[in-house]
C-alpha cells in the first residue's frame, strides 16, 4: 500500500502537539472534508481534549464497575427459619446488579469503539518533530494494532458473563443436580475482575501524561486512594460472605450424604424452593442435619466464617449483611488479619494468608499515598514555619531591638495571608509571554484603570503597563521613601492607606500632610524624570515622606520599567494627559495651594501699601492746608502743631520700615519650588 506524507493542519490540535499526521491515500480525499464526516467516523488525537475527559468518564465507569460486579457475592442467603434454614436467591437484589451492571457493561464497549477510532503515534518513525512521532490517523493502521495490543483484554472485560451464570447457568446446574454451589459464580466474577482492575493503571498513567497528575488538588487524589482501599475492603467483605456461604451450605451437604437413617435426605431438599413438599417437610421433621451443622455447637469447625453464622448475617436483609461485610473487610485489612482464628482447612488458611499479604500492601499503599497527598497541602505552611524559625534565630543572633523585630514579624504574617506563601514574580516568569500578558491583563487592567491618571491612556499603554507591573505588600508603620530620598518605584493603591507629608525641604513652618487611598498614586516624581527628553542616570528625589497607616497592598511600577512604557507615551502629543497628572498629582496639587497662598499674601501686601500711600498723601494735602492759613490761625496752632507733625511723621516712617522689612524676609524665604513638568510631546531621541 502506498503512503504519503503531509503536516496536519488544525483543527484537531495535530500542530500544538508537535506532531506529523500519517494518511494512507484512501483518506487524503476524507481528510480534506474532514469537518463534513459524522461523528462515528472522525479519528480522535490521543492528546486531545475530548480523549482527555472520555478517559476521565471511562475511569469513574471502571470505579463503578469494580463496585458492581462483588455485590453478585451477595445474592445467595440463607431463608427459612431457624430450625429448618434453606439456600435461597435475593431476586430483587439480583435484577437491580445485572441492571447497573449491563449500564457498566456499555461503558466498556464503548471504550472499545473509542479505541478503534483513536490514532497513536509511531514510536518508531523517520520523522521527528521536536523530538516526538508523528501521529498516525489510518483507520486500518489503528484497527491492526489495537487487535494485536488490548483488544482481547477490553472483550474479556466487556463480556456480560457473570449475567450469563446468574440467569442461565446457575438456574439450568440446579434443575438437574439440585446443587446450590456458588463457585462458578465466584470464579467467572474473579476472572473478570482482574482485567477490569487492569484497566485503570494504563488509564491512569494516560492521564498523568496529559496533565502531569491523576487529580488536580491533593484532597481529591487523597480520596481517590481512600476510595481504592475502600474497594479492596468491599471486595474482601463480599469474598468472606460467599466462602461463609458456601462452608455454611457444605457442611449441610456433607451431612446430608452421610445421612441413612429415616428418610433419605436429597440435595434439593436444601434448596427453599422445596418448602412446600411434602417429602421434604417430611425429612426435616427426621433430619440432624440441621443441629449438626450449628456453630453454636461445635459439631462442624466454621473458623473465620463462624461469625456469619451465629450473628445471622446469611439471613439477613441486604442492607445488613453488606455493611456488616464491609466493616469486616476494613476491620481485616487494617489489622492484616492478626485478629482472625481459622480451622485446619486449606482454603480458610490460604484465604487468611492472603488477607495478610494484600492488607499489608494496600495499607502501606494507603499510608504512603495519603501522607504524600496530604503533606502537598502544607508544604508551603511548613516552608514559611522553617523561614519563621530561621528568621528568629537570624534576629536573635543580629540582637536586633524588639520594636524591629515586631515588624519583621508583622511583614511576615502579612505576607503570608496574601500570597500564601507563593511567588507570583517566579511564576509569571515561567509561563510564555502571551500568558503572562493575558493573566497580567486581567489581575490589573480594572485596578488600573482606578487610576484616574491612566484612565485617559489606550489600550496598548495600558497593556505595556499591566506587564510591568509587580504587587508590593507594606505593614502598618513602613516608610515606603523618605523626603530626600531617591525614588525608584511608583505605586499604585489597591486596599489601604498611606500618609503623604512634606516640610519643603526642611522650611520652618511648614508642613503638608494628605491621605492616600485606593486608586491614588505616590512617586509621581519618577514619572517626570522618566518623561525627560534626556534624563539621567541619577534618579529623582523625594519631595514627600510616604508612610503606611495600615497595611497596604499596591502594584509598583520601577524606575527602568517605566523608563521603557515612557518613551510610549511621547507618542501621544496629547496635552489632556498632562493635564489630568496635573490633576492628580499631590506634588503639584500641593505646589498650587502654596501659589495661590503666596498670590493672596502678595495682593494683601499691595491693598496695604496702597493705602498707605494714599494715607500719606492725604497727610501731604492737609500740611499745605495748614501753611496757607492766617497768622492769626497760625499763633493758636502754636501749641499743637508740632505734636501733629510728629505723629505724622511717626506714621510714615513705620510703615515704610514694615515694608522695607517685609521685602527683606520675602527676598531671605525660598519659594516653593515648581514642580518639574512631564514632557508628553517631545521625540525620543535617535
Amino acid at each position: 500500500m502506498s503512503k504519503s506524507y503531509k503536516l496536519s493542519l488544525p483543527p484537531d490540535n495535530l500542530l500544538s502537539a508537535n506532531r506529523i499526521t500519517r494518511y494512507t491515500d484512501n483518506n487524503n480525499n476524507k481528510s480534506n472534508n474532514s469537518s463534513k464526516l459524522p461523528w462515528y467516523k472522525t479519528i480522535l488525537d490521543p492528546g486531545s481534549e475530548i480523549v482527555l475527559k472520555w478517559n476521565w468518564v471511562f475511569i469513574l465507569s471502571c470505579m463503578l464497575a469494580l463496585f458492581i460486579d462483588p455485590l453478585y457475592f451477595f445474592v445467595p442467603a440463607i431463608g427459612g427459619n431457624r430450625d429448618y434454614p434453606c439456600a435461597r436467591t435475593d431476586t430483587n437484589l439480583r435484577i437491580i446488579v445485572t441492571f447497573f451492571r449491563t449500564i457498566a457493561d456499555l461503558f466498556y464497549l464503548l471504550h472499545i469503539f473509542v479505541k478503534f477510532r483513536t490514532g497513536f503515534v509511531a514510536p518508531n518513525s523517520s520523522t521527528r518533530v521536536f523530538g516526538r512521532g508523528e501521529l498516525v490517523m489510518d483507520t486500518k493502521a489503528i484497527a491492526w494494532r489495537y487487535l494485536k495490543s488490548d483488544f482481547v483484554v477490553d472483550l474479556v472485560a466487556t463480556l456480560p458473563l457473570p449475567q450469563l451464570v446468574i440467569w442461565f447457568v446457575m438456574p439450568a446446574t440446579r434443575i438437574y443436580r439440585f446443587d446450590h454451589s456458588n463457585n462458578n459464580l465466584a470464579l467467572i466474577v474473579l476472572l473478570q475482575y482482574i482485567p477490569r482492575f487492569y484497566l485503570i493503571i494504563p488509564l491512569s498513567s494516560q492521564i498523568v501524561k496529559a496533565t502531569g497528575v491523576v487529580t488536580k488538588t491533593a484532597w481529591a487524589g487523597a480520596a481517590y486512594n481512600l476510595l481504592l482501599y475502600m474497594l479492596a475492603s468491599h471486595v474482601l467483605g463480599a469474598a468472606w460472605y460467599i466462602l461463609s456461604f458456601d462452608r455454611y451450605t457444605s457442611c449441610w451437604k456433607s451431612r446430608c450424604n452421610k445421612e441413612s437413617d429415616g428418610v433419605n435426605c436429597y440435595l434439593y431438599y436444601l434448596d427453599c424452593d422445596s418448602l412446600y413438599d411434602a417429602r421434604q417437610l417430611q425429612w426435616a421433621n427426621v433430619t440432624n442435619v440441621f443441629k449438626l451443622c450449628d456453630a453454636r455447637k461445635g459439631e462442624f469447625k466454621y473458623g473465620m466464617f463462624e461469625n456469619a453464622i451465629t450473628k445471622k448475617v446469611l439471613s439477613s436483609n441486604f442492607s445488613e449483611r453488606y455493611f456488616y461485610c464491609l466493616w469486616w473487610g476494613l476491620q481485616q485489612l487494617s489489622s492484616y488479619g492478626q485478629n482472625l482464628s481459622t480451622s485446619t482447612f486449606i482454603g480458610e488458611t490460604t484465604f487468611a494468608v492472603l488477607i495478610a499479604i494484600f492488607g499489608l500492601v494496600l495499607f502501606a499503599h494507603l499510608i504512603g499515598n495519603m501522607q504524600t497527598y496530604l503533606q502537598s497541602l502544607t508544604v508551603r505552611l511548613e516552608e514559611w514555619r522553617l523561614k519563621k524559625r530561621d528568621t528568629e534565630e537570624w534576629m536573635r543572633h543580629r540582637q536586633l531591638p524588639e520594636d524591629l523585630r515586631n515588624r519583621v514579624r508583622r511583614y511576615e504574617q502579612y505576607k503570608w495571608l496574601a500570597t500564601k506563601g507563593v511567588d507570583e514574580e517566579i511564576l509569571l516568569q515561567s509561563l510564555p509571554t502571551d500568558l503572562r500578558r493575558d493573566i497580567q491583563r486581567h489581575l490589573c487592567l480594572d485596578l488600573v484603570r482606578r487610576v484616574p491618571f491612566f484612565s485617559q491612556m489606550d489600550d496598548q499603554l495600558l497593556d505595556a503597563i499591566c506587564e510591568r507591573l509587580v504587587s508590593s505588600l507594606c505593614t502598618e508603620g513602613t516608610y515606603l521613601v523618605r523626603e530626600g530620598e531617591l525614588i525608584t518605584e511608583m505605586l499604585f493603591i489597591i486596599r489601604g492607606r498611606l500618609e503623604s507629608s512634606t516640610t519643603n525641604g526642611g522650611r520652618t513652618g511648614f508642613f503638608n500632610s494628605i491621605i492616600l487611598r485606593p486608586g491614588d498614586f505616590c512617586g509621581e516624581e519618577l514619572l517626570s524624570w522618566a518623561l525627560l527628553p534626556k534624563s539621567t542616570l541619577n534618579l529623582p528625589s523625594s519631595t514627600r515622606t510616604v508612610k503606611a497607616s495600615v497595611e497596604v497592598e499596591a502594584f509598583a511600577l520601577r524606575a527602568e520599567d517605566l523608563k521603557f512604557v515612557a518613551n510610549q507615551f511621547r507618542r501621544l502629543h496629547s496635552k489632556k494627559l498632562q493635564h489630568t497628572f496635573r490633576f492628580y498629582s499631590h506634588h503639584w496639587r500641593n505646589w498650587a495651594a502654596c501659589f495661590i497662598q503666596a498670590a493672596w499674601l502678595r495682593y494683601k501686601r499691595r491693598a496695604m501699601e496702597s493705602h498707605l500711600t494714599a494715607v500719606e498723601s492725604n497727610q501731604s494735602d492737609e500740611e499745605k492746608e495748614v501753611e496757607v492759613g492766617g497768622e492769626e490761625e497760625e499763633e493758636e496752632c502754636v501749641g499743637s502743631s508740632p505734636k501733629t507733625k510728629m505723629n505724622i511723621g511717626v506714621m510714615v516712617l513705620a510703615s515704610r520700615f514694615a515694608a522695607n522689612t517685609r521685602r527683606g524676609i520675602a527676598a531671605q524665604r525660598p519659594r516653593f519650588k515648581k514642580p518639574e513638568d512631564p514632557d508628553f510631546s517631545a521625540e525620543p531621541d535617535d
